[in-house]
């Protein structure tokens, strides 16, 4: 089975991303918008009560954290994905940390930016244009996060939560 960790912003932000992705992200009906702490990953179906367990300590170790969305960015020229910026918080980067230590796949692809994907897999003009519009319009959302989510992918490719875990920090 196919799972992901993520933290999911709240309604507000939600929505103010949906009103992009609706008509620039071909995965908007895929998942709700989040901010991705551990991409798409491989587990024996028979191993999904010890990946919970492993996922709970981890939540365990780390404290609630602040999601800070400051302005719309992209991964250009690397992909045409425009997205919202999360402020790398010191939480946000240990708890991510720990997630690729000696947990399941350890292996990332690319540097760890936190974001919000708001439009993807565009045209590079539309990309240009759609980048230049959102640029100017901007965002600045902060909340405090106290849980992470544990995602499996359906058949349809869609992602639906399997376990929530609260971020306690009680074993620091």
């Amino acid at each position: 089975m196919k799972f992901g960790v993520v933290a999911f912003p709240a309604k507000k932000l939600q929505d103010v991303a949906n009103s992009y992705r609706k008509r620039y992200d071909p995965h908007y009906e895929l998942i709700t918008p989040h901010m991705t702490l551990k991409d798409a990953f491989e587990v024996d179906e028979n191993e999904t009560k010890k990946l919970a367990q492993g996922l709970e300590e981890i939540a365990k170790r780390h404290k609630p954290f602040k999601l800070h969305a400051t302005r719309v960015s992209t991964f250009s020229p690397l992909t045409n994905t425009l997205y919202f910026k999360v402020d790398p918080d010191p939480g946000i980067l240990s708890l991510h940390k720990d997630l690729h230590t000696d947990f399941y796949d350890s292996q990332t692809k690319y540097s760890y930016v936190p974001h919000i994907t708001i439009a993807q897999k565009m045209s590079d003009s539309e990309h240009a244009d759609i980048f230049g519009q959102l640029k100017m319009v901007g965002i600045d959302h902060e909340e405090i996060i106290d849980r992470i989510h544990l995602l499996y992918q359906l058949e349809d490719g869609s992602w639906t939560v399997h376990d929530t875990f609260r971020l306690t920090g009680d074993d620091q």
